[in-house]
């Protein structure tokens, strides 16, 4: 692509407002780590040129965190990135929080879309780059679809990147202060996961919402169908016959130059998830499964929305205020979810069912055991 400017004046000339928009934007293309994994998109590699002067590129700093994201039990990467702290992360407001590229390309960046923060949000930044995740995007290349198959696969690997970046913030001792926020009753959200575990197997889309617990992870079928190869680029979630296909997984990886796996690495555990039979494997840093918040969108005709991995709750709805004086807030909130999770689990036609089953479930969810549904 050739542009020819007529304003000698405009910004869009000037050689250092080109270098940092390139850095911004391709960031991963500038850094050595990224190497190895965007050798297989680009494999005659990708060099900048501004006014004849090639863009210097560099490595991570010493204090830099790697991480790596593989697929069921392939033993090359899907995707590479790192987390830092300290001045460099410091340096420049605009690079600071974790960011997602594709292809090279940053997409996301900041804390928000991730899920998770650390005590000082300012002082740790990141990148993560995640080539599958091209087939995710949306038409104008600025955000990732978050419904259906695809959007799917988006949050498969943002959960499994969402828990070892709270994994390695605890680690740091970055993880911070619970916030005073009004959320359901863990006992609502308790029922809520048992339902969503219930469902994954018939309703794969929802194993992206299902909290991870020690000794186990969560099956995603997201594989072609039968007879089918996956498209160029798509992560294809398989496994061999007889086998159900993993989410994404994720570990820790040494700073310095990727080296190749030994023959007895198979299949990684996620950072923070205990290996089985290993019951003094550490810890899982936090709660990354389904969660329930409220918000007041009185301009929003819709009861609930979901976000990430959050299922906002419309407070300003006449049926909330409804149900909530009739004191049957738990079953709206449960409607909600249902609704809200749907344009995930299924396509529209099969909408109306998957609410059906939904509630069925969380009804029987709530008699089990003698516990009542709501507080």
């Amino acid at each position: 692509m050739r542009l020819r400017l007529q304003n000698a004046l405009s910004p869009l000339i000037d050689a250092g407002f080109l270098e940092n928009t390139l850095r911004r934007h391709f960031q991963p293309l500038f850094e050595t780590d990224f190497d190895r994994i965007m050798s297989r998109v680009y494999p005659n590699g990708v060099r900048f040129v501004v006014n004849e002067r090639p863009l210097a590129r560099r490595d991570a700093g010493p204090d830099a965190a790697s991480l790596a994201v593989r697929v069921g039990r392939q033993r090359t990467p899907s995707a590479v990135g790192y987390l830092e702290r300290g001045p460099a992360a410091l340096s420049s407001e605009e690079l600071r929080g974790v960011a997602v590229s594709t292809c090279g390309k940053v997409i996301k960046r900041g804390w928000d879309w991730l899920g998770v923060a650390p005590a000082e949000p300012g002082a740790v930044a990141g990148l993560i780059e995640v080539p599958a995740l091209t087939e995710c995007l949306t038409l104008n290349k600025a955000e990732f679809i978050k419904t259906g198959p695809r959007g799917a696969i988006y949050l498969a690997f943002r959960k499994v990147i969402q828990e070892a970046v709270a994994a390695q913030l605890a680690d740091w001792g970055e993880t911070p202060a619970p916030r005073p926020k009004r959320g359901a009753p863990r006992q609502l959200e308790r029922d809520l996961q048992s339902v969503l575990d219930e469902l994954a197997g018939d309703f794969p889309l929802l194993a992206t919402l299902v909290e991870r617990h020690g000794g186990g992870q969560r099956r995603l079928p997201l594989g072609a169908a039968a007879g089918t190869a996956p498209a160029a680029g798509v992560v294809a979630l398989g496994a061999t016959p007889g086998e159900a296909p993993t989410q994404p997984t994720a570990e820790p990886l040494p700073h310095g130059p990727a080296q190749p796996p030994a023959e007895h690495e198979r299949e990684p555990h996620s950072r923070g998830t205990a290996v089985p039979g290993n019951p003094l494997g550490p810890k899982r840093p936090g709660h990354h499964g389904l969660r329930i918040q409220f918000e007041s969108r009185p301009d929003d005709g819709q009861l609930g929305r979901l976000v990430e991995s959050t299922v906002w709750v419309n407070t300003a709805h006449p049926a909330y205020g409804r149900a909530t004086a009739a004191r049957a807030d738990a079953y709206h909130v449960a409607l909600t979810v249902a609704m809200a999770l749907a344009p995930l689990a299924v396509e529209p036609v099969d909408a109306h069912g998957f609410i059906t089953a939904f509630l069925t479930s969380w009804g029987e969810t709530g008699g089990r055991n003698g516990r009542p549904v709501a507080p």
